[in-house]
């Protein structure tokens, strides 16, 4: 080989600055349902619908999300999600939220993402899904499952969470995955949750770390009626605390892929 010829080779490699990690396929019967792998040039507005507003969502977060391309855009094949310090609608903070509200509510199903997380302190990256009845019946009752959730101060670990009607905020069912000698924003991972009737499972690559029933919650079950996904990168709260001098910014959550199975009939 020419050395142009090594040299284009190298040029070509450094251009690839998310390296390829693990995609575990589901098990068997599971069929695919819908999927949105972030190849066109806009978010779909066939499936996703950004969420905007500044009122700490419960949390007392910091950031304003918005719908503007500097804080949600597909790119190069990934869904980015930018959190960034900036002055707007009387916040320090942007960011996004999107969701399938109204457009993709299913009830069970395999819920699969390829994320890379962002980092630092009083970030706050979330997968995660809502009963679409929250309209009605408020939360908790209308049932949250967590499929991940990091906080920045802790790089390598993740949360799988269910929060229902008796757990909720801090009395939550969850579990961590911790990632051993490595942190998540260093690659891509693939997170899931398996949710059938009367059973949820939480996956990390490919390996089950929590399993959620009826009996083992402090609570009702309400986890039997439609639900719909979201995807945000939130800036402050009370769980992950707020950035400090050792925060920087914008920070990234990358998205390879959301996909969706049902089982096989």
């Amino acid at each position: 080989m020419t050395m142009r010829a090594l040299c284009v080779l190298a040029g070509a490699l450094l251009l690839q600055p998310y390296p390829a990690a693990a995609h575990p396929a589901p098990g068997p019967g599971w069929v695919l349902d819908w999927s949105d792998e972030f190849d066109g040039a806009a978010l779909d507005a066939r499936t996703w619908v950004a969420e905007t507003g500044g009122h700490g969502f419960g949390n007392n977060e910091l950031q304003y999300y918005t719908a503007r391309p500097e804080n949600v855009r597909v790119s190069d094949g990934f869904l980015v999600i930018e959190a960034r310090r900036e002055k707007y609608e009387n916040r320090e903070y942007t960011s996004a939220r999107i969701k399938t509200a109204g457009l993709k509510e299913r009830t069970y199903g395999r819920y699969e993402a390829r994320l890379k997380l962002p980092k630092g302190q009083g970030i706050w990256p979330a997968f995660w899904m809502l009963g679409s009845d929250i309209g009605s019946t408020g939360w908790p009752r209308s049932g949250e499952i967590d499929i991940m959730e990091n906080i920045g101060k802790e790089p390598s670990t993740v949360h799988g969470t269910l929060h229902g009607p008796g757990y909720s905020g801090e009395h939550a069912y969850g579990k961590p995955s911790v990632l051993a000698g490595a942190k998540y924003a260093d690659d891509f991972h693939v997170f899931a949750v398996e949710w059938e009737p009367s059973e949820i499972r939480w996956y990390r690559d490919g390996q089950l770390y929590h399993t959620a029933r009826p009996a083992l919650v402090k609570g009702d079950w309400v986890f039997e009626h439609p639900f719909f996904v979201l995807l945000n990168l939130a800036v402050g709260g009370y769980w992950p605390g707020y950035p400090d001098a050792t925060t920087v910014l914008p920070q990234r959550m990358l998205v390879d892929y959301v996909r969706v199975y049902k089982r096989a009939p």
